[in-house]
């Protein structure tokens, strides 16, 4: 069995991501026109790993997408899932695109993260502008 979380080897660091849709070409279309999603799947996760990285240079990211067959809208989706005890049985898919063209695929792209036992999740904080722009 797997958990929908996001883990790497040591979990140095942990944190929380958030995207929105892109408009009008985002990853559902991207899994249709690969024929990867029929008209009667739902994208119900998305789970991005890459992995060793040595001097700098980014390793192509393994990509998959996680389909809830059957359903064809949220609420479809989401009256299935809140009716299915543990585990979840979804299709997996691999995608097999850049890096830069999986981020392409969201209008906005989020990722946070501090320090495993640091965590600021969800906690208030200022500072003063500093770094590079």
């Amino acid at each position: 069995m797997q958990i929908f979380k996001a883990s790497v080897q040591y979990g140095d660091w942990k944190g929380t991501a958030a995207a929105d849709n892109a408009d009008p070409r985002g990853i559902h279309e991207l899994l249709r026109e690969k024929g990867l999603m029929s008209k009667t799947d739902f994208l119900i996760g998305v789970h991005v790993y890459i992995g060793e990285i040595h001097g700098g240079q980014v390793t192509p990211p393994h990509i998959t997408a996680l389909l809830l067959e059957g359903v064809d809208n949220y609420e479809s989706a989401e009256a299935a899932l809140r009716a299915t005890p543990d585990p979840i049985n979804l299709k997996e898919v691999k995608i097999k695109i850049t890096l830069n063209e999986f981020i392409g695929l969201f209008k906005r792209f989020s990722i946070a993260i501090s320090p495993r036992g640091l965590d600021i999740t969800g906690r208030e904080y200022s500072t003063g502008a500093e770094g590079e722009e």
